[in-house]
């Protein structure tokens, strides 16, 4: 347990990080459920429009730090593919 007031203050810090990111990567998660939905759906244009939201979304929370860079592209390249495979079809 934490012994002196700066370890304290560093457990309130690490407190208060862990609910922001918590919530990043909630909106992010959001996003991507709305690309999926999309995609399913068939809708070219909702999908599309959804894919820009969830790449802005994605390489904000890399930026942030909440996901990893390579976890963010990788992710993003997954989704340009399903979009493409589905403009394919």
């Amino acid at each position: 347990m934490a012994n002196n007031a700066g370890a304290k203050k560093a457990i309130r810090k690490i407190a208060a990080r862990t609910e922001v990111n918590k919530a990043r990567r909630t909106r992010v998660r959001t996003f991507l459920r709305k690309f999926q939905e999309a995609v399913t759906a068939g809708d070219a244009g909702a999908a599309k429009a959804a894919f820009v939201e969830a790449q802005s979304e994605l390489m904000r929370a890399v930026s942030k730090g909440v996901v990893h860079k390579n976890t963010g592209s990788r992710k993003v390249g997954r989704l340009h593919a399903q979009l493409k495979k589905m403009a394919a079809a």
